[in-house]
């Protein structure tokens, strides 16, 4: 059999090791330390952010980022419908209420058009909206930020997915009130598991922090005024993010590269639609995605494992979930109709074009004719 091909593996740059050696050489192996620092600076060069938390998880970074912003119970939080949970747990952390928004066509992400609507129907004012920048691809979102502004809602990005991504070329992530980044197994650069939250404002991240530490007081013995938690990045997972932050450009260049592999071996099958990029927008292409006009991905799956490949059904959208039956939600059926006909295909960095080409042959033979 062959040798398993995942959907997104992890890609080490060289120096992973040489950084956690020199961790343990200064014995500072739990949360903050000289990796720590060098970490949230890489992000900061990188992306434009001025300011940068490096916490656990994207989810913790979210959930940071809309307690600084005092969203409670009650409170009602926009979020995109067609994303991962770990969007949108943060906002049952806080008791406040989801409100999911569908999609588009023209980019898979969340509708600015439903959002207007939204906004001029709805009866109770959202205090924060919480966008995904799918697979790795950039919404809409400097006409979604301006709405923010206008009907003076908060802004979170969830760029979770979409680290290297650019709009007009500006970073996702740093458009929003707060922009979060996701470092977990299986994105394009990994700590194994981490996350950063990122802001202009630096007195909310300087917020985050004390809340991600516990919340201590400036005493030199544990003082407590407030709860917190303990999201903190552990110096150990940052010394592995500095030394994937040296390749981000490498990985955002070689998942576009396999992404048009796919598209040269599979463009011209009339049954198969890409992933769309939003013009002025460079996605990451985090992972190759795409729908079947009349074929069963199901059947296309299973093909794939048969041979060793790993593939993955698109998000199952956050307003068809059970956990979020009684939800509020402004759904025109899009990202319903994406789900029952997407795939994500294998796209991982260590991939070569014969491995896609493997995949591709394996699609063709399984469409409906």
């Amino acid at each position: 059999m062959n040798k398993r091909i995942f959907l997104s593996a992890p890609h080490m740059s060289g120096n992973e090791l040489k950084y956690i050696e020199k961790v343990f050489e200064s014995n500072y192996i739990a949360p903050l330390g000289e990796y720590v620092n060098k970490f949230e600076q890489s992000i900061k060069n990188y992306t434009g952010a001025t300011n940068a938390l490096a916490v656990t998880s994207g989810t913790a970074a979210i959930h940071l980022a809309l307690r600084v912003l005092g969203i409670g119970k009650g409170d009602d939080v926009l979020a995109s419908s067609f994303t991962f949970i770990g969007s949108v747990n943060a906002i049952l952390y806080q008791n406040a209420n989801p409100v999911f928004i569908d999609s588009d066509k023209k980019s898979w992400n969340l509708s600015s058009k439903l959002l207007t609507k939204y906004l001029k129907n709805c009866k109770k004012k959202p205090k924060a909206l919480i966008l995904t920048h799918l697979y790795g691809m950039s919404a809409d979102i400097e006409k979604i930020a301006k709405i923010c502004k206008k009907n003076d809602i908060y802004l979170i990005e969830d760029a979770a997915e979409s680290l290297g991504a650019t709009y007009k070329g500006k970073h996702t992530g740093t458009f929003g009130d707060f922009g979060i980044y996701s470092f977990n197994g299986n994105k394009i650069l990994t700590t194994s598991g981490g996350g950063m939250l990122v802001s202009s404002n630096e007195k909310w991240i300087k917020k985050a922090m004390f809340y991600s530490t516990q919340a201590k007081g400036p005493f030199i013995h544990y003082e407590h005024e407030e709860y917190g938690y303990n999201y903190r990045m552990s110096n150990v997972l940052a010394a592995i993010g500095v030394a994937q932050m040296e390749v981000i450009e490498d990985r955002v260049l070689k998942k576009r590269e396999i992404f048009e592999w796919y598209k040269e071996f599979l463009g011209e099958c009339d049954d198969v639609e890409f992933m769309p990029e939003l013009k002025n927008s460079r996605g990451n292409r985090w992972l190759t995605a795409m729908t079947f006009k009349n074929s069963d991905y199901n059947k296309i799956m299973e093909a794939l494992e048969k041979i060793n490949i790993e593939s993955r059904p698109l998000w199952k959208p956050m307003h068809m979930q059970k956990l979020f039956k009684k939800s509020k939600r402004y759904v025109d059926g899009t990202s319903e109709k994406l789900y029952d006909h997407g795939l994500c295909v294998a796209s991982s960095t260590i991939m070569t074009k014969d491995d896609v080409k493997m995949i591709c042959d394996v699609i063709i033979k399984n469409l409906a004719l």
